[in-house]
């Protein structure tokens, strides 16, 4: 069940967390996700007004803003998520982590697939903006408060305004 992936990511990526029935109820990030799942489902058997409605309502408890025509795959987290935002067209792949203040956002008012795709294990630092229809590849990091405008190869680090790779490797190396 996607649920039980995230909550195991929450694990998995806050050594804070202690219990699973701390997670559900302290974890504005937990509480956001399970709404858009909930969301998503809503909106993809063609209930859209009633999913905006659920994603309002998390938003408002929350500060964190998912479109519920976001596809997000298993075991996503966002920690410390006041501010974060994924816009519709967004397309976000297992096990990522991203935290507070994040934009997956649009640059303008193009219509279709106008939001990043974000692969596997991929991991979003603090005030990061990633705009437009461009791919993350699977495994980067992208450092706090960088703006990503362009796409991103696999197994790369990403820093600054705009964003410029400073690493490429061909494994994974853990935060």
């Amino acid at each position: 069940m996607l649920i039980d992936s995230d909550l195991r990511a929450a694990f998995e990526g806050d050594p804070a967390a202690k219990t699973p029935d701390e997670i559900l109820v302290c974890y504005p990030g937990i509480q956001a996700i399970t709404h858009y799942r909930i969301a998503h489902l809503l909106h993809r058997l063609g209930a859209p007004l009633i999913a905006r409605m659920i994603s309002e309502i998390a938003h408002s408890a929350t500060g964190i803003d998912i479109h519920p025509g976001a596809e997000i795959g298993e075991g996503f987290f966002i920690d410390h998520g006041t501010g974060v935002v994924i816009g519709e067209t967004s397309e976000i792949g297992d096990d990522v982590l991203v935290y507070q203040g994040v934009t997956l956002g649009g640059t303008g008012k193009d219509s279709g697939k106008r939001h990043p795709t974000i692969g596997d294990g991929v991991v979003i630092g603090t005030g990061a903006t990633v705009l437009g229809n461009i791919r993350v590849g699977d495994h980067v990091k992208i450092g706090a408060g960088s703006v990503v405008l362009h796409p991103v190869q696999p197994h790369s680090t990403v820093v600054g305004v705009p964003g410029r790779v400073v690493r490429e490797s061909q494994e994974f190396e853990p935060l």
